[in-house]
C-alpha cells in the first residue's frame, strides 16, 4: 500500500475557504477517480512556514494506481486547483510506502 501525500502551504487570508473547497470539491473529484482507497485532510500545527500547512492524503492500494492517476487525471485536478488559488499556495507530493 501506498500513501499519497500532497502538503499545501497557502495564505491566511483563503486557509477556510480553501480548506471548504478541498472537502467540497477537489477530494471528491479525486476520489471519484476510484484510484484511491481512503483519504484525509490534516492541518499542521506547528508548522515553522507562513500561512497555513494543509495534509490531504490518499492512500492507494498498488503503484499501478497510483501511476494510473498520475497518468490520466492528476494534470486535470491540479490545474483546476493551481487556477482557483494561483499564486495563494505552494504545493509539493510525496509517495510513500506503508512498511508495516
Amino acid at each position: 500500500m501506498l500513501l499519497y501525500n500532497v502538503t499545501l502551504i497557502v495564505e491566511d487570508g483563503v486557509a477556510q475557504e480553501f480548506l471548504n473547497w478541498m472537502q467540497e470539491v477537489h477530494i471528491p473529484e479525486v476520489m471519484a477517480t476510484g484510484h484511491f482507497l481512503s483519504n484525509r485532510i490534516l492541518r499542521v500545527v506547528d508548522s515553522p512556514n507562513e500561512g497555513v500547512t494543509f495534509c490531504s492524503q490518499y492512500v492507494a492500494e498498488n503503484i499501478g494506481s497510483y501511476q494510473d492517476y498520475v497518468n490520466n487525471h492528476a494534470a486535470t485536478l491540479q490545474k483546476s486547483l493551481n487556477d482557483r488559488y494561483e499564486g495563494r499556495f505552494v504545493a509539493y507530493r510525496t509517495l510513500m510506502e506503508y512498511l508495516d
